[in-house]
């Protein structure tokens, strides 16, 4: 199988983590991949921001509802879009499954967190002191892992439909 397709197909969310961290070239590596994400007309609105520190982490941690698993996690990437991007949703949701995608490449386990729109979107954005032009879109969390979840995924002949529905 094509190493892009295995990724692709047998990424998960991982949600525990080993205590070891994630070498800087390779975090580098992974947000050049986001980097280099699709974007509408070329616009490229977004800033990552990489959180290592155990206490940044906590504290995105007690932030985010559903992602009380970062402050364990090896990083944290803030994905944020300018505001005033039309496409900030499309964007930046790009930047971030490419975040996935090279996660999974490094060997690295991954969960997104959601962000844009959250109530604790604000408070995230003050935390890691970004410009107020910007929004959170994702927190990602990431690091190494012994876990392979393997939950059940709706079949291709569930979600496939050829040329009309029905």
């Amino acid at each position: 199988m094509n190493e892009v397709i295995r990724v692709l197909k047998e990424r998960r969310s991982v949600r525990q983590y080993e205590a070891k961290p994630i070498p800087k070239e390779i975090l580098e590596d992974i947000i050049d991949c986001a980097r280099l994400a699709a974007t509408a007309r070329n616009y490229q609105p977004w800033i990552f921001v990489v959180v290592t520190n155990e206490e940044g982490k906590k504290e995105l941690a007690k932030l985010a509802t559903h992602g009380k698993f970062i402050a364990e996690a090896a990083a944290c990437v803030a994905v944020f879009c300018e505001k005033e991007s039309t496409y900030k949703v499309e964007d930046g949701s790009a930047a971030t499954e490419n975040i996935l995608l090279a996660a999974k490449a490094y060997g690295i386990g991954s969960c997104w967190v959601a962000g844009h729109g959250k109530p604790y979107a604000e408070d995230v954005r003050k935390l890691l002191n970004v410009p107020e032009k910007y929004e959170l879109i994702s927190l990602v969390a990431l690091g190494y892992t012994s876990q392979t979840p393997n939950p059940p995924k709706k079949s291709l002949s569930e979600v496939l439909k050829w040329e009309k529905y029905g």
